[in-house]
């Protein structure tokens, strides 16, 4: 929130945000404790190294106010933190990952790898073979391993806390519409400190948003 007013030209320090957000009664993010090991990132696989090396995927589940179950294919550019596409169905397959895929290389080309765990979608013939002909490298994260595709995963609860939480769906076509309309913001409105505070599509475009003064917590005086 701090890094959104600063965009809009306010120099404004930090602990002013937090102040007048308690004020108004907003609650405030808690870091949840992580017990994780240190070397967790060891056998991830490649790290991306520009935009389109990376795309990794999976899927996130929810449920329209009828009971009727969503499935959401979610695909991320580990480099940008783009997020590419949400596709909502009632139940999809291998078949479903490679027709959203194919949509993805034909609009933005073809990535060197494409990182997913060990699900039956992803780990099919069908799917391996057609990625290893489109020139594309699979990469299957360790079972039980999720934080080896840790940028989908903290993707994953962005959506999940931002979005589907909030959220009432009365159909699949306006889960559809609705997270379309996340996706937009999230890649185009939404400042990610471990971009340097820019936004996935400023990356994407390799747009510099820093200002002197309005990014580095300097405190000031306002009337």
């Amino acid at each position: 929130m701090t890094e959104l007013v600063r965009r809009e030209g306010y120099r404004v320090n930090h602990k002013r945000v937090e102040r007048l957000w308690k004020l108004e009664g907003l609650p405030l993010v808690r870091k949840r404790s992580r017990k994780r090991k240190r070397s967790y990132c060891l056998g991830r696989g490649p790290e991306a190294t520009r935009p389109n090396e990376v795309w990794s995927y999976d899927f996130i589940h929810d449920r329209t106010e009828y009971g009727q179950r969503l499935k959401m294919l979610t695909v991320l550019d580990e480099y940008t933190r783009e997020c590419l596409e949400i596709r909502v169905d009632k139940r999809m397959d291998s078949r479903h990952v490679m027709e959203t895929l194919e949509e993805l290389i034909a609009e933005r080309g073809v990535p060197r790898y494409a990182r997913s765990d060990n699900g039956a979608e992803f780990v099919s013939r069908r799917l391996t073979e057609w990625l290893r002909e489109k020139g594309v490298e699979s990469i299957f994260i360790e079972p039980g391993s999720p934080w080896e595709n840790g940028y989908l995963e903290s993707f994953h609860g962005k959506l999940r806390d931002e979005c589907l939480n909030e959220e009432i769906f009365w159909s699949r076509g306006e889960a559809q519409v609705v997270v379309d309309w996340y996706r937009d913001v999230y890649n185009s409105e939404r400042p990610h400190s471990s971009l340097g505070y820019r936004t996935p599509a400023e990356v994407a475009m390799g747009i510099n948003t820093r200002r002197p003064g309005l990014a580095l917590g300097l405190d000031s005086k306002m009337g």
